[in-house]
C-alpha cells in the first residue's frame, strides 16, 4: 500500500513539473553551423542530463550542413553561423520560420597567431608578400562571405590581387577556420572576434577598424521541417536560451546582444543581411 502511494505521489509531482520528467530513449538531431560548436556541445551535454535526451550535433559550414539536411531529408534543428542560410533555409521551406530565434551575434575580426609575431595590424597588412592567410570557403561557410565582404569593400584592386597570391587556404568551416591558426599552417585569418576565446593559448584577435566591418553577423536557430518531434524541438531551443543556455555562450565571450558587438566595434552597424559573393571568388 506505501508503494502505491509513493507511486502515485511521484506521478502527481511528474505531471506539476515539481519533478522533471525525462525522455529517456529519444533524441533530436541537430544540423549546426560551426560557428556555435564549443558552448553547443556543452549545451547538448547539460540538456541531456537535464532531460534524458539525446542531443546529436552535425558541425560544418552552414551551407554544406543544410544542404545535408535537405538531401537526407532528416534532422530536428537548424542552427546556421549567420543569417544568411536561414534565409536560404526558411526561402526553400526547409524550417518553420515562426520558429526562428536568434541566439548570439557576431563581429568579424582578424585573428592571429599568439604573440602576433607577424605584426600584422590591420586589413592591408594581409597583403604583404609571403603571409600565408586562410578564409572560409564563401560557397558554403558564413563567415567566408563576411571575409569576401570586407576585403570586396576595402581593397582595391592591386590589393586584392596580392591578397589572392597570399591566400593558402579555403577552410570548409568555422571550426577549421580557427584551428587553421591553432595548428600555425597560416599566420592570419579573416574570421570570427570570439575564435580567440575558443583557444585563448594559440589565438590572438586583431581588430578591424570600424569603417572595414560592413556588418554585425548572429547565430539564428529554427526548427527543421523533417522534424518528427516538433515539441521536443523546441524545448531544446528554450533550454539554449534559457539563462544556463547564454551562460554557456557568454563563457565563450560572444556578443550577447547587437550593442554588445556595437560596443566592440566602436559604430553601429547592420544586423544580419546577406551577401552575394561575386562569382571571381568561387573560381579560386
Amino acid at each position: 500500500m506505501k508503494m502505491v502511494k509513493f507511486v502515485f505521489t511521484v506521478i502527481i509531482l511528474c505531471v506539476f513539473g515539481i519533478i522533471p520528467v525525462k525522455s529517456f530513449g529519444e533524441e533530436l538531431l541537430v544540423f549546426a553551423g560551426a560557428a556555435s560548436k564549443p558552448p553547443m556541445e556543452e549545451i547538448a551535454t547539460a540538456f541531456e542530463k537535464k532531460t534524458g535526451v539525446k542531443v546529436n550535433i552535425i558541425f560544418g559550414g552552414s551551407g554544406f550542413v543544410l544542404a545535408q539536411m535537405s538531401l537526407a531529408k532528416k534532422g530536428d534543428i537548424y542552427l546556421p553561423g549567420s543569417s544568411d542560410y536561414m534565409e536560404i533555409a526558411k526561402k526553400k521551406q526547409f524550417v518553420f520560420p515562426e520558429t526562428e530565434k536568434y541566439v548570439v551575434y557576431l563581429a568579424p575580426a582578424i585573428n592571429v597567431q599568439k604573440g602576433n609575431l607577424k605584426g600584422i595590424k590591420q586589413l592591408s597588412d594581409l597583403v604583404r608578400p609571403g603571409l600565408r592567410v586562410a578564409i572560409a570557403n564563401p560557397e558554403g561557410v558564413c563567415v567566408g562571405l563576411y571575409a569576401i565582404e570586407i576585403i570586396e569593400k576595402n581593397l582595391n584592386s592591386e590589393q586584392k590581387a596580392a591578397f589572392r597570391k597570399n591566400l593558402v587556404n579555403y577552410t570548409e568551416s568555422c571550426e577549421k577556420t580557427a584551428t587553421a591558426i591553432s595548428l600555425k599552417t597560416v599566420d592570419a585569418v579573416l574570421g570570427w572576434r570570439v575564435f580567440q576565446h575558443w583557444d585563448p593559448e594559440r589565438i590572438e584577435t586583431v581588430p578591424l577598424k570600424k569603417h572595414e566591418i560592413v556588418r554585425v553577423g548572429y547565430i539564428p536557430i529554427a526548427i527543421s521541417q523533417f522534424t518528427k518531434n516538433k515539441a521536443l524541438s523546441q524545448k531544446l531551443i528554450d533550454f539554449i536560451l534559457s539563462d544556463e543556455g547564454k551562460a554557456t555562450f557568454r563563457k565563450y565571450h560572444y556578443f550577447m546582444s547587437p550593442d554588445e558587438a556595437f560596443e566592440w566595434i566602436g559604430q553601429k552597424k547592420p544586423v544580419g543581411g546577406g551577401y552575394t559573393v561575386p562569382e571571381d571568388w568561387l573560381k579560386r
